[in-house]
Order: C-alpha cells, then structure tokens, then sequence
C-alpha cells in the first residue's frame, strides 16, 4: 500500500477561506444555490480534517472492524464542533444521529462498510468517489451534515493511498456541488441511480484527481 499522506492544514485552511470569502460569486452559478460558509461552518470542517490527519498519523483505517466511532466523531464535528459546551447543547442531535447511523438498512454504517470493502482493487480515486455517493445518496448516513463529513472520508481514503486529500476550492466549487444535489436527491436502490452510479463516479474521481492538490498535503 502506498505510504500514507499527511495533510497540510494551513493550506487546506486557506482554501476554504478563499472559498468564503468567493461564495456569493460562486453561489451565482450553481444549479441550487448552499448556505454560505460561516465562520463556524469554517472552523467546524478544519476540526474535522485535523481529525483526519490524526487518524492517518496513527495509522487508523476508518472502516476496520472497532473504528466506526471515528467515522461519527467526524460528523460530530462538523455540526458541533469539539468545544465541551457546544457538545453538551447538541446532545439530542448526537444522540439521534448515533442511532441513526447504526441502525440496520442501506443507510448504516455496516452497509457503508460492506460497500467499501467491495470497492477493493479500484483505483483510489473512483474508491473515494464511490464511497461519497454512498454516504450522500438516499438514505443518507448521517441526518445531516454528509456533504462535509463525505468530504472528509474522501480525503482520508485518498491521503492514506498517498494521494492528496479533496479540499473544496473557489475553483471545483461548482464541480463538486451541481453533481452532489444530484445525488443527494437520489436513492440508492433505483434503477435510475443503478444506471447512473457508474457516470457519477468516473465524473467525481475525474474531479478528484484532476484538482489533487500537492500544495495540500506535506512532504
């Protein structure tokens, strides 16, 4: 296996803020305009791709067997945040959205993981893709929040197959988010995502690795 990318939050950060400071602009082409990114939407993500680079400096897999729970702290991170008291005021909404994620269907954790696994020997681009369209496409892994958490897994399985992470930019802003409602509006059993699934999957690793960032990772 390819040896393991670390990230480089400041220019991850950067990024992002170039995309705040852009997002009316962006927000102008786009097929169904997004809440504009908040300060602490902002801060919320870069918690989570610390948590990322935590995870591939000690080397966990976040879909081996025991790890699931690092799989919901990223979500609980990008909706709450990490601060104590913020934690203890989203307490209803962690505790829904731990049952939720566990629970049994095409929804859960376990069937995420089953879908991962079976993506094993594809190119780590179209494993990254498919994997996002997984977690976005109906029912959803998460109750809310799975466009940023599916950023953040694409970009552990792409920094741990030693490729840069995926960082939204002002650049594949509307790349990225035109196909993401078209899959979030999706379910996915249907014949017409059955058909589908394999377009959207070359078109997000196309994307994923046309916009690999080397700025984005260290070394």
């Amino acid at each position: 296996m390819p040896k393991c990318r670390r990230l480089n939050l400041a220019a991850i950060e950067a990024s992002l803020r170039n995309v705040q400071a852009n997002f009316d602009a962006i927000n102008a082409t786009l097929s169904a305009p997004r809440d504009p990114l908040s300060d602490r939407v902002l801060e919320q993500v870069l918690m989570g791709y610390a948590h990322v680079d935590r995870l591939l400096g000690q080397g966990i897999d976040l879909f081996a067997t025991g790890q699931s729970r690092q799989l919901l702290e990223l979500n609980f991170l990008v909706l709450c945040g990490c601060d104590y008291a913020q934690r203890r005021e989203c307490a209803q909404q962690m505790k829904a959205t731990e049952a939720h994620f566990y629970a049994p269907g095409d929804g859960g954790v376990a069937a995420l993981v089953a879908w991962v696994r079976g993506t094993r020997g594809e190119p780590a681009w179209r494993r990254a893709a498919s994997t996002y369209i997984h977690i976005l496409s109906q029912p959803q892994l998460f109750i809310e929040g799975n466009h940023r958490t599916g950023a953040l897994v694409m970009s552990w399985m792409l920094a741990a197959n030693g490729k840069p992470p995926f960082v939204l930019s002002v650049e594949n802003a509307k790349a990225y988010f035109d196909p993401s409602t078209l899959v979030k509006n999706a379910r996915k059993r249907t014949l017409a995502m059955l058909l589908q699934r394999p377009k959207l999957v070359r078109r997000f690793g196309d994307l994923l690795k046309a916009d690999a960032e080397v700025a984005h990772v260290l070394g």
